[in-house]
């Protein structure tokens, strides 16, 4: 019986230290979000990217878009791009903006407002999440055949194959993170495969904090946060309210995370703390 409650009381005081970082609410838009899927702020612009897929998830619909929304979330642009069927994962390079939409890549022209062209990739079925590394390499992650693709000056290639429930993605140097399943691991430039946490829902958005950690979402309603020791944290539950935690943007300076809320139709800041 004592060592019973001494593990106990153990096991509680480890917990009690174990939350050592918490999400603060600073603003939430209607819900006039059209089934948001991705955020990516352009702090330059104090503009946030929205992919709107406007149905339903996988749908070559011609229904869905990009919205521009200002890193307030007080002045809010539906109809910047249209003509997209179910944009997910975007990403930017020399004022180029990269949507991941089922089977192509968009590559929309900022300054102009406008898609400029698709790249196609005929095997790919479920385009999810983009990344872009600092010499505009683009990595772009198909959910339904469990492949990573790799695009230079506009040319796909097969990158990574096997990678099961692939989503999230994120370059960092010569690292791809890459959330497969609920398994966060990483590649490096060898494409050796390095496991750094397990998680308890399928990993989606991918945002690393600038200090070797990470934020990382779970669709269903999950954020946690990820160490880089791989120790693990929940920021935030909302599934039992059914509000989506989707494909998060993160700004590092401001340490505001932008959270789509899919089915919910808003957006929503917090302040990481």
């Amino acid at each position: 019986m004592k060592y019973i409650l001494a593990l106990f009381f153990s096991c509680a005081l480890i917990n009690s230290f174990a939350q050592k970082h918490s999400l603060e609410k600073i603003w939430q838009t209607d819900t006039i979000v059209a089934v948001p899927e991705s955020v990516l702020p352009d702090a330059g612009k104090n503009i946030l990217y929205i992919s709107l897929i406007d149905g339903a998830g996988w749908d070559a619909d011609g229904k869905g878009g990009i919205g521009k929304l200002t890193a307030d979330g007080k002045s809010y642009d539906s109809t910047w791009i249209t003509g997209l069927s179910a944009p997910k994962g975007m990403g930017i390079y020399n004022n180029r903006l990269f949507v991941a939409d089922i089977n192509i890549v968009a590559v929309i022209d900022i300054k102009n407002g406008r898609v400029e062209k698709k790249i196609n990739i005929d095997s790919a079925s479920g385009l999810n999440d983009i990344t872009i590394t600092d010499k505009g390499i683009v990595y772009v992650s198909d959910s339904k055949t469990a492949r990573i693709w790799r695009i230079e000056n506009d040319k796909p290639e097969l990158y990574l194959s096997n990678v099961n429930g692939v989503n999230g993605l994120k370059c960092i140097g010569d690292e791809l993170f890459i959330g497969s399943g609920k398994s966060f691991i990483k590649a490096n430039a060898q494409k050796q495969i390095t496991n750094i946490a397990q998680l308890p829902e399928g990993i989606d958005g991918i945002e690393p904090v600038g200090n070797g950690d990470f934020i990382l979402t779970a669709w269903v309603g999950y954020i946690f946060y990820v160490t880089a020791a791989g120790n693990v944290e929940i920021l935030l539950d909302t599934h039992i309210e059914k509000k989506n935690t989707a494909d998060i943007g993160y700004d590092t300076a401001k340490h505001i995370v932008y959270v789509p809320t899919f089915n919910a139709k808003t957006v929503v800041a917090y302040m990481l703390k």
